[in-house]
């Protein structure tokens, strides 16, 4: 029987592909299967799978809406590529923190909060009224007092002072309020606390005086002057003030001492008092949100309600898949944005899980990251399961146990930026292990086990950690040594690091939170590159160094020194445009006329850091381009957004600029994200040498080849939430693997390949 025509389009063909670093790509991907892209980090993945594939794929379908509705839509760009055929519907789920909006939280992310509205305004008693009474999003569901946001600002007091300190001795830990300095003069003038009695043992009233009296005025030197209280002068003058904080070093101390407290009105449930006094089985839709979800299932099979059962059917499908994607730990009132890239990833995995539509292309942006070794198994069923639905699965990612479940791989490289770009290898896994490819050699690559760790120097003790799932934990972590921090996703690692070690004057956090900065923002200003090089700039060229800056005379009037126009489309993602003025160079014709070193400051940003290292003579810039290229940054742009780095990348930047601050302890939450396998070894070759120098390395990490070659390994677990938070294993690596934990197990496996 001959093949019907239908089925010959079976793969997705992508001919020319010249996006961003692609070298006139020439590729066939297969449809309904899983294919694997992997490479180093800059090797054109991303510029392949999201700028091409998916991009296209989405512009498409903007074009087959009408008109009017594309009049509202900004006009995308078809990407640089020749031929591009057999596209299907592109889904990108990626690791895009969530939370843009401060009410968004697990249940509304995924829907079943919506569902767990429904069950109350049908079967609660009282019953508050429809289902918007239940929502803290409307009006007539929402805590009047925080409208809805559960929280209220508060400062942290701990902080804030030195409680086993008198204020004669520095109590006050405040830029500006040292003993005998006028705002400190004032400040015990007006509220006349005992300057000679620890804080500790000061006397509440006293104490509550010095730190909440309303304004007022005291003689003080002869002259009437304005004092308040501690915290009311730091709320009015700083916090609630509306002003921009232009001094560094305040505006630093003021997000260190900025916290938020649960609204005391609703105890931060967010909603109204109506919505909170509903109850079904004695329990509020507020108690049911704040239980992880492994225990709302459990109390939804309590609910013995008949009409009630197809509903709860439904809600227990989403809450069982969460469990499935190791997100059981998670409770559906938790805030979207204090979830990390891969638990925002899987969670917008939730919606498709149950889906009835098919033959559509999902595109996953290293979905394995924040996973356990153990959870990987669940992560590759899901993938498998979405392929054997008739689904197109393509992968981003690094780590062999998912590349080695894919129908298909495809390894980018050699290299990264202008040394990567082409398809080193297409074709099944058996092959690439067979090829000379960076990845097929690395691909069974283990790290052995460290078996002569270095010697702790002492330790920094921690008691009484009891922060969200800590079990008043008490433990101390070696300094002088690498210590990795381990354990199954939602066993408590961040909370313990980030609660005590963390919060320490002497610590460096390198984390991969976003990096704060404006739309002009490139790892050049971001770094302080961009000061040198403006400086040469203008002394080359006897001009100020005012003109080579995107945010003053020498910025493009169009689009302001961005290089782009950007489009807010409100519930979509935004886009941007190249500025058609400029051509997103950013600065104005005149200011491109002056060069250095025989290029203009717009090629200057367009070099990649390997390529400013050899290309400027900009001696005071060079320190920190060595440091970039020593963490693996050397093909990233002088001149990329920063909003377009990856939680990894914005990662290694920070440890850039903080490798040069010299000997201390520093704090990495997963480095290992977004590295390639052959990478890998090269950070933990840069992570002995700060050791080597005589730092504390503090890694939080799920990546066996760190466990393994760390000095001093905290398992914390056994599992997740509430059975979490627990120290379960302190040792040597070898002893981990022999200890029989479930880290411990899957360590033994690692190293025996």
């Amino acid at each position: 029987m001959s093949q019907h025509p239908a089925d010959s389009h079976d793969t997705i063909r992508v001919r020319q592909a010249r996006e961003n670093n692609l070298r006139g790509v020439d590729v066939d991907i297969p449809k309904r299967r899983i294919t694997a892209f992997t490479g180093v980090s800059g090797s054109g993945k991303s510029s392949l799978v999201f700028g091409t594939i998916a991009a296209e794929s989405q512009r498409l379908i903007n074009e087959t809406y009408t008109t009017f509705i594309q009049s509202f839509m900004p006009s995308m760009p078809r990407p640089d590529v020749e031929v591009l055929e057999n596209l299907s519907t592109a889904i990108v789920v990626d690791q895009e923190r969530m939370g843009a909006n401060s009410r968004s939280t697990v249940g509304t992310a995924t829907d079943a909060y919506s569902l767990l509205r429904v069950l109350y305004s049908r079967y609660s008693t009282p019953s508050a009224g429809g289902a918007g009474a239940y929502s803290f999003n409307l009006g007539q569901g929402a805590c009047p007092v925080c409208e809805g946001f559960g929280t209220e600002a508060s400062i942290d007091l701990d902080e804030l002072l030195d409680w086993d300190k008198t204020l004669n001795e520095g109590a006050i830990k405040a830029p500006n309020f040292a003993p005998g300095a006028w705002l400190w003069q004032t400040l015990t003038a007006g509220t006349q606390p005992d300057l000679d009695v620890k804080l500790r043992d000061m006397p509440k009233a006293m104490l509550d005086r010095m730190l909440y009296e309303e304004a007022g005025k005291v003689k003080l030197n002869g002259a009437n002057m304005s004092y308040s209280g501690l915290i009311t002068r730091i709320k009015s003058n700083y916090i609630h003030s509306g002003r921009e904080i232009k001094q560094a070093h305040i505006r630093e101390w003021i997000e260190r001492i900025s916290t938020t407290a649960p609204c005391s009105a609703c105890d931060g449930s967010r909603l109204g008092p109506a919505a909170r006094e509903s109850k079904i089985n004695s329990l509020g839709i507020a108690d049911m949100t704040a239980m992880q979800v492994s225990e709302l299932l459990d109390a939804l099979d309590q609910i013995q309600i008949q009409d009630a059962s197809p509903l709860i059917t439904n809600l227990k499908a989403v809450l069982e898949s969460m469990v499935d994607l190791g997100l059981g730990y998670l409770s559906l009132d938790r805030p979207a944005g204090t979830l990390s890239g891969g638990e925002a990833q899987r969670v917008k995995m939730i919606r498709h899980l149950g889906s009835a539509l098919s033959d559509v292309t999902y595109v996953f942006d290293e979905p394995t990251v924040g996973l356990h070794p153990h959870d990987i198994q669940r992560m590759n069923r899901l993938l498998a399961g979405l392929r054997d639905k008739g689904n197109t699965v393509l992968v981003v990612e690094h780590k062999p146990e998912v590349i080695g479940i894919a129908d298909h791989v495809i390894d980018l490289g050699p290299g990264a930026g202008t040394h990567g770009g082409t398809i080193c290898y297409s074709g099944a896994v058996d092959g690439l292990l067979a090829s000379d490819t960076l990845t097929g050699k690395h691909f069974t690559t283990r790290a052995a086990l460290n078996t002569t760790p270095r010697k702790a120097t002492g330790a920094m003790d921690v008691r009484g950690a009891s922060l969200h799932n800590l079990k008043n934990l008490s433990v101390d972590i070696p300094t002088g040594v690498m210590c990795a921090i381990t354990g199954v996703a939602g066993s408590g690692k961040s909370t313990l690091i980030h609660s005590t070690i963390a919060k320490r004057e002497d610590v460096a956090v390198v984390d991969q939170t976003a990096i704060r900065g404006s739309r002009r923002s490139n790892p050049a200003t971001y770094t302080g590159i961009m000061d040198p090089i403006r400086a040469a700039f203008a002394k080359a060229n006897g001009v100020k160094p005012a003109l080579f800056s995107a945010n003053s005379a020498g910025a493009c009037p169009a689009c302001s020194g961005v290089g782009y126009t950007y489009t807010d489309l409100a519930s979509m993602a935004g886009v941007a445009l190249p500025c058609e003025q400029c051509g997103g160079k950013r600065y104005t014709a005149e200011v491109l006329e002056y060069t250095l070193d025989g290029l203009n400051i717009a090629e200057v940003l367009d070099l990649s850091m390997e390529e400013a290292l050899e290309q400027l003579k900009v001696p005071k810039a060079k320190a920190m381009l060595e440091r970039l290229n020593q963490v693996g940054l050397g093909y990233l742009k002088l001149g990329q957004r920063l909003n377009t780095l990856s939680g990894g990348e914005r990662q290694r930047i920070k440890l850039a600029i903080n490798l040069g601050q010299g000997a201390g302890t520093y704090v990495l939450d997963e480095p290992t994200t977004g590295l390639h396998i052959a990478d890998v070894q090269n950070l933990l070759r840069l992570l002995d040498e700060m050791v080597d120098e005589g730092n504390t390395v503090i890694v939080i990490e799920h990546h066996l080849a760190v466990v393994a070659h760390s000095d001093w390994v905290i398992d914390l677990g056994p599992g997740a939430g509430h059975e979490g938070g627990s120290i379960v294993f302190e040792g040597t690596p070898a002893d981990l693997a022999a200890s029989g934990t479930l880290t411990g197990e899957h360590l033994a496996a690692y190293v025996r390949g």
